[in-house]
C-alpha cells in the first residue's frame, strides 16, 4: 500500500475509526463486540494502517495490548481529525437550519393566476426552512429575466421557453394554453363561431405581443391584422377590454373575465397554442444554499 501523502481517503478514515475504537476498548477482543466485525478483520485493518503510516502502532499478543509511542501520537491526531470532521458536519447542518441572505427571483408577468401553484408552494417551503431569507421578486419581460440570471443579478428566473440559451440550465415547470379572445363590447362577442372564419378575423384589429415568440406561436398571429402591440400580457388584456381589439391571452389570465362574461374565446379549437415554462439558472454559478433549497422545494411540487 502507498503511504500517507497529501490526501486522506474514506478508506483511511474507516481504518482510523477502527484504530480509535481498539484503543478505547483496550484491545482487539473488546473492540470486536463494539465494531461488530471479527478479530481477524480488525487485525487486518490495523496492519493496513501500520503499513500506510510506516511504523508500528501497538503491541498485541499474550502480554496484552499496548500502544507504542507513535501509536499514542497517532491516536491523539486521530481524535483531532475526527473531531474536525464532526465540527464540519455540524456547521453544514447549521447552515441548512439557518438559511440567511437574499433570494432574487425574476418572474415573467401574469403567472400568479396559473392553476399550477408550484412557484408559490416552493417559495413557501423556502420561507419555512429559512425564515431569515429575504425574498425579492422582480416582475420583468422574459429577456430581462434571462439577462438578470446570466449577469448574476438574479439567482433564478421563471420564463417561457421561447429560445434556449447555452449559458442557462432549464428546469421544466409546466405548460400554459392561450386562446384568441375578444371582450363583450366587441362585434365578435355575440357572433356564433360557425359564422366566424380565420379569413373573417382579418377584418378586425388585433393586438400582438411585442416580445419574442416561437415560430409555432407566430404562425397563430400571422392571419391577424396587427394594429397594436403590448410588451406583456396585462397590456394585451387592457386593449382587448377596450372592445376594439382581439388578441391572444393565456386561459388562466382571461378566466375571471370569462366568468364575468366580459370576454370569450374565438374559434377555441383552432386559435390556440401551448407555451412551455421553465425555471432558469446560470450554468457554472457558484453553489448557493438558498437556491439549492428552493430548487429542492420546487422538485417536491411535481
Amino acid at each position: 500500500m502507498k503511504k500517507f501523502k497529501s490526501q486522506v481517503s474514506d478508506a483511511d478514515l474507516r481504518i482510523l475509526r477502527i484504530f480509535k475504537t481498539v484503543v478505547e476498548c483496550g484491545g482487539f477482543s473488546a473492540a470486536e463486540v463494539e465494531l461488530n466485525i471479527s478479530r481477524a478483520a480488525i487485525s487486518i485493518a490495523i496492519s493496513d494502517l501500520e503499513t500506510r503510516l510506516g511504523f508500528r502502532l501497538c503491541q498485541r499478543g499474550r502480554s496484552g495490548f499496548s500502544l507504542t509511542n507513535e501509536g499514542s501520537q497517532v491516536y491523539d491526531y486521530t481524535l483531532q481529525l475526527l473531531s474536525s470532521i464532526e465540527d464540519f458536519r455540524t456547521h453544514i447542518n447549521a447552515l441548512h437550519q439557518h438559511l440567511k441572505g437574499e433570494f432574487n427571483i425574476g418572474i415573467t408577468d401574469n403567472l400568479v393566476t396559473l392553476p399550477h401553484t408550484r412557484i408559490t408552494r416552493a417559495l413557501a417551503g423556502l420561507k419555512d426552512k429559512g425564515p431569515q431569507v429575504t425574498i425579492n421578486i422582480r416582475m420583468t419581460p422574459p429577456n430581462d429575466v434571462e439577462r438578470g440570471v446570466l449577469d448574476g443579478g438574479l439567482q433564478i428566473g421563471i420564463v417561457p421557453d421561447l429560445k434556449i440559451l447555452s449559458g442557462l440550465e432549464y428546469h421544466h415547470l409546466y405548460q400554459e394554453e392561450s386562446k384568441l379572445y375578444c371582450s363583450d363590447t366587441h362585434p365578435l362577442f355575440s357572433l356564433d363561431d360557425k359564422k366566424i372564419t380565420k379569413a373573417k378575423l382579418k377584418e378586425f384589429d388585433a393586438v400582438l405581443p411585442a416580445y419574442a415568440q416561437t415560430p409555432d406561436i407566430k404562425t397563430q398571429h400571422q392571419p391577424l391584422t396587427a394594429s397594436a402591440t403590448a410588451t406583456d400580457r396585462e397590456g394585451i388584456a387592457f386593449l382587448i377590454l377596450t372592445g376594439r381589439y382581439i388578441g391572444f391571452l393565456p386561459d388562466h389570465v382571461a378566466e375571471h373575465w370569462i366568468r364575468d362574461r366580459r370576454m370569450r374565446a374565438i374559434l377555441p379549437n383552432e386559435c390556440r397554442y401551448i407555451t412551455q415554462f421553465s425555471a432558469i439558472t446560470r450554468k457554472g454559478a457558484r453553489a448557493n444554499l438558498i437556491l439549492e433549497t428552493f430548487l429542492k422545494e420546487l422538485e417536491k411540487t411535481q
